[in-house]
């Protein structure tokens, strides 16, 4: 299987010095093509590219996204014909859109061993605002289709106008993952574990969340003396036994297809508990048995003030019974990670992430009053 990775983003961007990054710091254990769609651009450095053992396939004849999407997709089979690549990188002309992009690399590997695995726009955050305003739908289209928005020059801002870019960004893509650290401060390979999804830590906390309720209940389950429910769960104490190991089996195994063959007469059952795990691992708001909060914020905060913000959860429940909370930030010279169970906090320093994130897990939270708790 054969990766393809599209890095967009305007002219001057930082698209290439992204690229270089990864491939030194992230990629150069793998066989790699880059892809450049020249329209006017200056290329990568070919010094550079051939002491990593890369291979360019340079495209001249104009831009794939547009008019050209047969002749893009012949060469495409061509350097899957002739490298065999792990990964390609595409970094079509910054003034395409990207969907169009992903189209036609979609359109081009229909029947090959090959999978689309990301669309990273990168953006100039000094500039973002100007370019929305110029240059509206190719600007918006490149943060609207990507998985991951990762700014450059955010070194360069203050704390004030980085969070306006970021609520500038969020108007037109709330699902993506906006990187606002500096790169300077981040390992290639941190960025890639993001572009790829591999890091989210409302899925990583919820799972702990869950694996508590799990071991809470076998416990009162070996002890006879409590009665099985789940929200869901109102007409099933006699599959109790069942239900349990079912459970335990679906977390952590994941095995879907093999549960729903062998246990279809306890269909009903299953369906729910498949929709609390669908929910959980497409992080929407509501999970059957937690729900959870997430924010991800360039704001920085000192030890004391997550300390403050953590210490109101075991007060009292203006915010909800919280179960868990968790989250890495920026502060002024590090960066803070943080833990959160009642009655225990552990506040910590650690090594810089993409972007200052924080979640927390629990039952009836005031999501309202959360962000404004958190809100800088």
């Amino acid at each position: 299987m054969t990766k393809i990775d599209i890095v967009s983003g305007f002219l001057g961007a930082g698209k290439t010095t992204l690229i270089k990054k990864l491939l030194k710091e992230a990629l150069s254990s793998e066989k790699v093509v880059l892809i450049e769609n020249e329209f006017g651009e200056i290329g990568i450095d070919g010094g550079f590219l051939k002491d990593a053992g890369i291979e360019i396939r340079e495209m001249n004849s104009g831009c794939i996204c547009c008019s050209l999407v047969g002749d893009f997709g012949a060469s495409l089979k061509e350097v899957l014909k002739e490298y065999a690549p792990e990964r390609i990188i595409i970094e079509p002309s910054g003034v395409g859109k990207l969907s169009d992009v992903m189209a036609a690399v979609k359109g081009a590997t229909e029947h090959d061993d090959v999978e689309l695995n990301s669309a990273v726009a990168v953006v100039d955050a000094k500039k973002a605002k100007m370019y929305i305003k110029n240059f509206g739908e190719f600007f918006i289209n490149q943060i609207a289709h990507a998985g991951t928005v990762v700014l450059s020059r955010t070194d360069e801002m203050t704390e004030e106008k980085l969070s306006a870019v970021l609520a500038l960004i969020r108007e037109h893509n709330d699902k993506a993952t906006v990187i606002t650290t500096p790169w300077n401060e981040l390992d290639g390979a941190q960025i890639l574990k993001t572009i790829e999804g591999a890091t989210d830590l409302e899925s990583e906390l919820m799972e702990e969340a869950l694996r508590a309720h799990e071991e809470h209940e076998r416990e009162h389950h070996h002890d006879h003396d409590h009665e099985h429910h789940h929200d869901h769960d109102h007409d099933h104490e006699h599959h109790h036994d069942h239900d349990h190991e079912h459970e335990h089996h679906h977390d952590h195994e994941h095995d879907e297809h093999e549960h729903h063959h062998d246990h279809d007469h306890e269909h009903e059952h299953h369906h729910d508990h498949d929709h609390e795990h669908e929910h959980h691992h497409h992080h929407h708001d509501a999970d059957e048995i937690f729900t959870s909060f997430g924010l991800e914020t360039p704001a920085k905060y000192s030890r004391d003030e997550i300390a403050n913000i953590l210490k109101k959860f075991d007060e009292g429940t203006d915010y909800g019974m919280i179960l868990r909370a968790k989250g890495m930030v920026a502060s002024e010279n590090e960066w803070i990670y943080f833990d959160y169970t009642p009655g225990e906090t552990d506040i910590r320093s650690g090594s810089p992430d993409v972007t200052g994130k924080i979640c927390v897990i629990g039952s009836e939270l005031n999501e309202e009053k959360l962000h404004h708790l958190f809100e800088k």
